[in-house]
């Protein structure tokens, strides 16, 4: 079950603090998102990359509606936890897979 993303402060850097609906917190490092390329160019630009929010409906964190990540990537990471079962690694990465354009 996905866990919708309630809160996020920037902690500095390419850090931020994430709390989830099920009252779970932990701290993101998205500097490994900075070599990916394409549409992550754009958090090379740090004003660009603070300049977050939440989409309540979607439950994730979202950059100007044109980059967001899945809500169970980022509780994975915030709480060291396995990502779900449902998310398959064998075809490509679930960093790859979590990632969303939105229009």
């Amino acid at each position: 079950m996905t866990k919708d993303v309630i809160s996020a402060h920037y902690k500095g850097e390419y850090e931020i603090e994430i709390t989830f609906e099920d009252g779970a917190t932990g701290t993101v490092d998205f500097s490994k998102y900075l070599s990916r390329g394409g549409v992550f160019d754009k958090f090379k630009d740090k004003e660009f990359f603070k300049n977050f929010s939440i989409n309540k409906e979607l439950g994730v964190l979202t950059w100007n509606n044109e980059i967001d990540i899945a809500p169970e990537t980022l509780y994975s990471e915030a709480t060291n936890t396995p990502l779900p079962g449902w998310i398959d690694s064998e075809d490509e990465s679930s960093e790859d897979k979590s990632l969303q354009t939105t229009s």
